[in-house]
């Protein structure tokens, strides 16, 4: 089913992994990346497959992208995925084997790396994202960050046996700058729809990393379990102090 089956990929300044994450999806007919905005090479290696096809946009937010990724495609089925994650062989024989339900988004278990180490931890552990669909019968959230693929409407979920490894940080700056930019993009995306205030966005921070470290066993994974939690937390203080901010300009 591979010829069927187009991939999205969305690309920013993605040159660590792109190789690696093209290479693992060379039995796929059509990849489409969609970038916005890179100055590093992922454009110049994105080039250099010749199953890939690549499109130039501005950023304007995660769940948009990946529904204009979907539409440029030549194909209904769709399998998404970031640039850094790397499917695994035996995630590809199967979905070039699976037998496909129009009426159903297949999900994909993913294992996630902080600096090349798989974390089992911090909510890490058993994650599996929603990425293989028939864009005529759903797609993409219009989310600007934490989008996801939509269930509703009778659509059934199957579960995938195979993998995608997720190198999701490389180290505590990539983390920080991550958490900055998703912080804000949330921020943006709830702003009007959401309360917040400077006690509440303590309390999420505070609460985040008890989740973190505590019932989910941060502490089990030594410094990275400890990095992860208070990026975490923070994550959680900064989303919500930011969404405080952006409602009091707009009462202004």
């Amino acid at each position: 089913m591979a010829e069927n089956i187009s991939v999205t990929i969305l690309t920013k300044n993605s040159e660590k992994h792109l190789r690696e994450c093209l290479h693992a999806l060379r039995s796929f007919d059509e990849i489409l990346v969609l970038d916005n905005g890179s100055t590093d090479n992922s454009l110049q290696i994105a080039k250099s497959f010749p199953n890939v096809k690549v499109i130039e946009h501005e950023f304007i937010g995660f769940g948009p992208l990946k529904r204009l990724a979907a539409r440029e495609a030549s194909n209904d089925w769709i399998f998404s995925i970031d640039s850094d994650e790397i499917m695994t062989e035996e995630l590809a024989d199967e979905i070039r084997h699976i037998e496909l339900e129009k009426d159903t988004v297949y999900s994909v278990k993913r294992d996630n790396y902080y600096h090349h180490e798989k974390i089992t931890c911090c909510g890490w552990a058993n994650d599996r994202v929603n990425r293989l669909f028939n864009r005529q019968k759903t797609g993409f959230d219009e989310k600007l960050v934490h989008e996801s693929v939509m269930t509703d409407n009778g659509i059934q979920i199957k579960k995938l046996l195979g993998t995608l490894n997720h190198y999701t940080f490389d180290d505590a700056s990539h983390l920080i700058e991550k958490m900055d930019h998703y912080s804000s993009l949330w921020a943006n995306d709830n702003r009007g729809k959401k309360k917040s205030s400077p006690f509440k966005a303590f309390l999420r921070g505070m609460f985040t990393f008890f989740k973190s470290y505590i019932l989910q066993k941060g502490f089990l994974s030594g410094g990275s379990g400890l990095v992860i939690s208070v990026s975490h937390a923070n994550g959680a203080f900064y989303k919500y102090m930011k969404l405080y901010e952006a409602n009091s300009r707009n009462n202004l």
